[in-house]
């Protein structure tokens, strides 16, 4: 997949985007990527990598000294403006900002998807000041999750679109520290989504505020390692 293959899949997709997005699982997901990120951003100059409309992004933006989203899709990015966020129109390939120029530069959901995972993880390991903080997130091939990804149908995301179209690579941790450039060291994980099967649980009244709980102690425990969305923490040699 190019970037303008990407772009147009992202593009039918953002219209139906925050449909779910507002409660249950989806919702839980990303109270818990803020509070992966949020001590990291505070007064810190911040990037997001694949900000989409911005549901991230507006709760880390006010932490931060500065804070700028990037993706490739404009239909996206139409909604993060709405929120009257600072965003821009590129890639995960060709970040355009200056060397050493962020303090934390994280991404959520998308780097899965970049086939050139390896450019990626370059061009925001130069982005990074010296000393600076990486949060990426991973599709978990030591997971639940992806044993579920491969036996269910691909999901629609828009009208003549589903998942099948896009590029998704679910990756191990080892085959993650091993790409990530010479300048970066690796300095531990975090996990999300370790044991839940149907995510519509999250949903259900009382039960689903108890499954919440649940996972949270899972993704403190050693057991984050089997998250289907695993985020690899790093650091920017001084």
């Amino acid at each position: 997949m190019n970037n303008e293959q990407a772009r147009r899949y992202y593009n039918a997709f953002s219209g139906g985007y925050e449909l779910e997005r507002h409660q249950g699982y989806h919702r839980w997901l990303d109270e818990r990527s803020v509070s992966i990120v949020a001590p990291l951003a505070e007064n810190a100059t911040v990037l997001e990598v694949g900000c989409g409309t911005g549901l991230i992004l507006k709760e880390v933006a006010p932490l931060a000294d500065y804070a700028v989203g990037l993706d490739i899709s404009a239909g996206m990015l139409s909604h993060a403006k709405e929120r009257e966020l600072n965003v821009i129109q590129s890639s995960a390939t060709a970040i355009p900002f200056p060397d050493n120029h962020f303090d934390l530069v994280y991404s959520f959901k998308v780097l899965a998807h970049v086939p050139d995972i390896e450019l990626a993880l370059r061009e925001m390991a130069r982005v990074l000041k010296p000393g600076g903080r990486l949060a990426l997130e991973f599709y978990n091939r030591r997971s639940l999750r992806y044993l579920i990804r491969r036996i269910r149908p691909a999901l629609e995301v828009g009208e003549d679109t589903d998942e099948s179209q896009m590029f998704t690579r679910f990756d191990d941790l080892s085959e993650l520290k091993a790409k990530l450039p010479e300048n970066l060291n690796f300095t531990g994980t975090a996990g999300l989504r370790v044991a839940t099967v149907l995510p519509q649980v999250f949903k259900l009244p009382a039960l689903g505020q108890v499954w919440a709980g649940f996972e949270q102690l899972l993704s403190a425990s050693p057991l984050k390692a089997f998250g289907g969305f695993l985020v690899v923490l790093a650091q920017k040699q001084s």
